[in-house]
């Protein structure tokens, strides 16, 4: 049985931050104190639990907040499992989740960033949710802890339009295509100079394609990254 639910106490707060501290191997991803102050104001922080065995316990949390008021937006900070509860449809649920959530306040579009060298990322964010992406950009917040620990963090922009879900192009619309390792987060931790190697090279490759006026319209978990004229 497994429940999301919001993080209206202090304990569930504390909780929740050394549980997004032991994903994301860093010293503080966000205190315990923003943490609160977000959930008071009014804005997304909720945990998913797992009560299966008959005592809960939470195995992700994801905390968004409200962007400009006039567009109806809501960034999405921070949405993370532990690696057991992954490809099991659990996060399909927690974005379903906070999707509904925005909804009922009649926030139509949700941001969020990530890196664009995680391949299991692209597709659950580009296939299977359907975002759009709508920029990319160069060690976004500088050399930090987290997923990419020590390396410059490169970022693609997403934009989740929540009544009009993108479709994966066509293949006579897709005219270029950039290839990414299956699993550079193990390649991280068993070969840390070609994770690097993999950031340069896309790098230098993404801001070409996109420097010509493409523009990612989509992600193929064989052939990478989509690109059409459009």
């Amino acid at each position: 049985m497994r429940t999301i639910r919001d993080l209206d106490t202090v304990e569930l707060i504390i909780e929740a931050q050394s549980l997004l501290d032991a994903l994301r191997r860093s010293e503080r991803t966000i205190d315990a104190g923003t943490l609160r102050a977000l959930q008071q104001s009014g804005n997304y922080v909720v945990g998913v639990f797992d009560g299966e065995d008959g005592s809960e316990r939470m195995v992700g949390a994801s905390i968004a907040f409200f962007g400009a008021p006039g567009r109806r937006t809501m960034h999405s900070h921070i949405t993370a499992l532990l690696p057991e509860y992954r490809g099991r449809g659990w996060g399909r649920e927690l974005k379903e989740h906070q999707r509904q959530w925005a909804f009922s306040r009649e926030v139509g579009n949700i941001t969020w960033t990530f890196d664009p060298l995680v391949a299991r990322n692209a597709h659950f964010f580009l296939t299977v949710l359907g975002a759009r992406v709508t920029g990319y950009s160069v060690n976004r917040y500088g050399i930090f802890g987290g997923g990419d620990a020590g390396a410059e963090s490169d970022r693609l922009d997403v934009e989740w339009a929540l009544a009009d879900i993108a479709k994966t192009p066509a293949d006579d619309a897709v005219v270029e295509t950039l290839a990414i390792p299956s699993d550079v987060e193990g390649m991280r931790v068993s070969d840390p100079a070609a994770a690097q190697e993999w950031r340069t090279t896309l790098r230098g490759q993404m801001e070409e394609l996109l420097g010509r006026g493409l523009r990612v319209g989509g992600f193929d978990a064989e052939r990478g990254y989509l690109f059409t004229a459009d």
